[in-house]
């Protein structure tokens, strides 16, 4: 036994008591209770093991406050997915779970001083940084509001951006090396807002990242004195850093199972608001969002929302050819948007600002005045250097994100959060 490590143990009654009270004395931990979740084959009336009994698992976290939730269960009690669900539920209360060949730990988060609000996601191409430039544009109305973005390719060391970027300033860094996509460049472009690039590798299952430079970035942010920090994450990665309030962002598009399954769970359980974005008709966001429901707290909202092409400069009555990473069956709405709402004459609509040899080959076909890109992985680098070479003009889109529900809007919940932040 390890004096001071205090543990919690999840049993069974698939396990003959005997052996599991054997079991909780040859643990090295200071056993302070024990947790049933299950099973009744071994059991004969009711077991002594020698250590309290509580009635669930939350409860018994908050009464005990052990260094260490220990698993001593197994099938048919729990399966891979309740198993997943319980160490979410755990580790969304700050304790790490062990299992007999695991060990799950809750992402380490350095303090924070200022009120500061993240948006994390559940992964990769969910319009997650998108819903960042949403909420610090209507947040800066009123605030001295700073963004510091995490990205895979961020810079070396962290990179204050407190004038917002042209499309030449882009073209630039994009010829002299440097990845002009990246996600603080677009926040800082978009909206004007003091921004500041940091850099991320890896992703674990929970969202801590192997490597970052996001402590330096906060504390660089902390040096702007602004009244508010928006943390920005990177695919399902979270930024290291304790924040007063989260919004998670899931991909309509996405698998619910795996959306609401493994450590996803945990994401939920530490939301205070959850984004479906993407939400067109006939992606099948009710069911997402529906899967959602069945784990975040009670009292979350979770918002389906959609995006909505917004051009930097005007575009009325010209030929515009228009480049996004909008799933296919978005890019009909989006096309009807640009011209129902911005006169845009659309004569090319692509997907694949993700896919660079599907768009080199597609630009060979495409001519327009009007170049108009999310500033996304080869816009910059391919998308635009072709406009220029051509006597194109290179536009920038913004997105706006809609409320899909006729309830309550998502700026005033998004206003509220940010009142209530610290």
């Amino acid at each position: 036994m390890s004096p001071g490590r205090r543990a919690i143990a999840i049993i069974d009654g698939e396990h003959y008591p005997p052996v599991v009270t054997a079991a909780l004395a040859e643990l090295p931990y200071d056993v302070v209770a024990a947790v049933r979740v299950g099973g009744a084959e071994k059991l004969r009336g009711e077991a002594d093991y020698g250590v309290p009994l509580e009635p669930d698992l939350p409860s018994a976290i908050e009464r005990h406050r052990p260094d260490v939730v220990v698993d001593l269960s197994d099938e048919p009690v729990l399966g891979p997915v309740e198993r997943f669900r319980l160490a979410s539920s755990v580790l969304a209360q700050g304790v790490p779970y062990v299992g007999a060949d695991f060990r799950l730990e809750p992402p380490p988060e350095a303090a924070f001083p200022l009120p500061s609000i993240a948006v994390l996601g559940t992964g990769k191409r969910i319009g997650k940084t998108a819903i960042t430039g949403h909420l610090a544009r209507l947040l800066s109305r009123e605030r001295r509001v700073v963004v510091v973005a995490m990205g895979r390719g961020g810079p070396p060391e962290p990179e204050q951006v407190t004038v917002r970027p042209t499309v030449q300033d882009l073209v630039a860094l994009s010829r002299s090396g440097r990845h002009a996509a990246s996600d603080h460049l677009e926040t800082a472009t978009l909206t004007g807002v003091p921004t500041i690039g940091c850099r991320r590798c890896g992703g674990g299952l929970a969202g801590a990242v192997f490597t970052s430079n996001v402590e330096e970035g906060a504390r660089l942010a902390v040096e702007l004195t602004p009244d508010l920090v928006l943390f920005d994450g990177s695919g399902a990665a979270a930024p290291p850093v304790a924040v007063d309030r989260r919004i998670l962002v899931v991909g309509a598009t996405q698998d619910p199972t795996v959306v609401s399954g493994y450590l996803n769970a945990y994401r939920i359980l530490r939301a205070d608001l959850v984004l479906v974005s993407l939400a067109e008709e006939g992606t099948g966001w009710e069911t997402v969002a529906e899967a959602v429901r069945g784990v975040a707290r009670s009292e979350v909202r979770v918002l389906p929302t959609r995006l909505r092409p917004r051009p930097a400069r005007d575009v009325r009555g010209r030929s515009v050819a228009y480049f996004c990473t909008a799933p296919p069956q978005a890019r009909a709405v989006l096309a009807e948007h640009l011209r129902r709402e911005h006169g845009a004459d659309l004569v090319h609509v692509s997907g694949n600002l993700g896919d660079r040899d599907a768009l080199a080959h597609e630009l060979r076909e495409v001519a327009a005045e009007v170049y108009l890109v999310e500033l996304k992985a080869a816009a910059v680098d391919v998308v635009a250097e072709h406009a220029l070479a051509h006597g194109g003009e290179v536009v920038l889109a913004a997105n706006d994100v809609v409320s899909v529900s006729p309830e309550r809007g998502l700026d005033e919940l998004l206003l509220e959060m940010a009142r209530i932040a610290r």
